[in-house]
Order: structure tokens, then C-alpha cells, then sequence
């Protein structure tokens, strides 16, 4: 792969295994050893892969992108859950460039493709007196996987059965650094997302539709008009006013059903 990337400093170092507990929990212990900003840890296989709120994230060895970045960005603590955001991005560029395939982002974190769900991001930070110590942002992707178990409940997909034939994932992992570099540059520069805001828009599928937000205290649902300069989802709500959504779990018409 090293002999296929064009990048200055994201995956120049790269630590690869076969089988891991996470890539998170890696970098984090390459961080503690003095691994530079931009190491890629790689794996075949996770045992204890995790998405978004803890949920197990299913990694069965040699068909997915198992991967995570380490990064030591010189921003707020605040803006570091914008990474996610500019890691999807990154994300569907490396698979359309790669692949050939057109995809879009489900806000926050999800990369689908027809509805179904291709890759899921993890930004995770570490913080000292207001300073950001480290950000890993971990990618799964579901690559050449030609069944899923019962559990995934028709909602994922691999980019093998979206295409009908293999990926090759090194060449993938290289387009998908090589974005990110890009855009990471762009948001470093601006420290929020108003410079790929437009870019991010066009790719998100929640535009334009009717969207649910699962919003503890009160539930909400509503317009979804694409995010803000600070990667919030903007809805509209029926009475014409803006709701800014800045957590909880948003489902979409068409996209992992309407939950409730």
C-alpha cells in the first residue's frame, strides 16, 4: 500500500495486524508510545470492534477495512467530533474513486449505499486542561463480505455485493487517506466545517427528508435541511421554525426503516 499512497503524513506510519481487540484501543497504545500524527493501525480481524454508543461493530477477518487514524490536532477539544463528519467524506471519495461506486453519508456516521449500511466511523478524543491529547477515528467497512450474520437485520451491505465482484482494499485504504488528508487540511485551516459544509451536503442522504430525532427528553421529527458550519444536522420543523441537532439518534424514511 505504502508504494500506492500520495500523502505527506496520513498512513506514512502504519501498524498492521492480524488479530486485535480494536484498532481504537491500538492507536490509543501506539499514542502512549510516541506514535506520530497520521499512524494507521490496520487489522484482518477485531475482537471487540465498537460503533456509535457502544454498540458491537462486526469485523470478521480478511473481507472488511478494519483501520483507525491517530491524529494530534492543535484545535479545541470542542470541534474534534467534526472529524467524524470529514472522515465520511473521506470515506465516500476513496470508495468512488476505488471502487467506481456512488454512496452517500447518513448523518452522523454512517457511509450507505441503497439504503444500506457500507461503513461505520468512531471518533474517540483524549483531553488535558482544555487541550486535545489525541483524536482516533476508527473506519469499518464492509469490503467483500458476501453474507452477514442475523444480527446485522438486512441493514448492512459490502461493497462486493453492491458491485458484484471483490474490492481490492489496499488500493481503497490509500484513496480514503489521501481525502482525508485533503479535507483535513481544509477544516484544520477553518477549524470548523464551513469550507466542506456544501461538499458534505450534496453527499447526505437525510437531505431533504423527513427525518425522526430521538431526542431523550422530547422526540422530535421534522425536515432535515443538512448541517451547519459545526456539523450539525439543521431540521425544520412542521410550524416552519429550526431545530439544530447536536446528538441523539436520527432515523430517516428509506434508510434503516422509521424507528419509533
Amino acid at each position: 500500500m505504502e508504494r500506492q499512497l500520495k500523502t505527506r503524513w496520513a498512513g506514512r506510519v502504519i501498524r498492521q495486524f492480524e488479530d486485535i481487540d480494536s484498532t481504537n484501543l491500538e492507536a490509543v497504545r501506539q499514542f502512549k508510545e510516541g506514535a506520530p500524527h497520521g499512524t494507521l493501525v490496520i487489522a484482518e480481524s477485531q475482537a471487540a470492534g465498537k460503533g456509535r454508543l457502544g454498540r458491537a461493530w462486526i469485523s470478521p477477518e480478511g473481507t472488511g477495512i478494519w483501520m483507525s487514524l491517530l491524529l494530534k490536532p492543535a484545535l479545541a477539544p470542542w470541534s474534534a467530533s467534526m472529524l467524524t463528519l470529514v472522515c465520511a467524506m473521506a470515506v465516500t471519495k476513496g470508495i468512488r474513486e476505488a471502487a467506481g461506486l456512488e454512496t452517500q453519508i447518513k448523518w452522523p456516521n454512517d457511509v450507505v449505499w441503497n439504503g444500506r449500511k457500507l461503513c461505520g466511523i468512531l471518533t474517540e478524543m483524549s483531553t488535558r486542561e482544555q487541550e486535545i491529547r489525541y483524536v482516533v477515528t476508527g473506519v469499518g467497512i464492509n469490503v467483500n463480505m458476501t453474507e452477514f450474520p442475523e444480527q446485522a437485520g438486512g441493514q448492512a451491505v459490502s461493497l462486493r455485493q453492491a458491485l458484484g465482484h471483490p474490492v481490492e482494499r489496499e488500493t481503497l485504504i490509500a484513496r480514503i487517506l489521501e481525502a482525508f488528508e485533503a479535507y483535513y487540511e481544509v477544516f484544520e485551516a477553518a477549524e470548523d466545517l464551513s469550507g466542506l459544509r456544501d461538499a458534505y451536503n450534496r453527499q447526505l442522504v437525510n437531505l431533504g427528508r423527513q427525518v425522526k430525532v430521538l431526542d431523550p427528553m422530547e422526540p422530535f421529527q421534522g425536515e432535515a435541511l443538512g448541517i451547519d458550519s459545526q456539523g450539525n444536522l439543521l431540521v425544520k420543523m412542521p410550524d416552519g421554525g429550526i431545530r439544530t441537532v447536536r446528538s441523539g439518534e436520527v432515523s430517516v424514511r428509506g434508510i434503516y426503516g422509521y424507528a419509533l
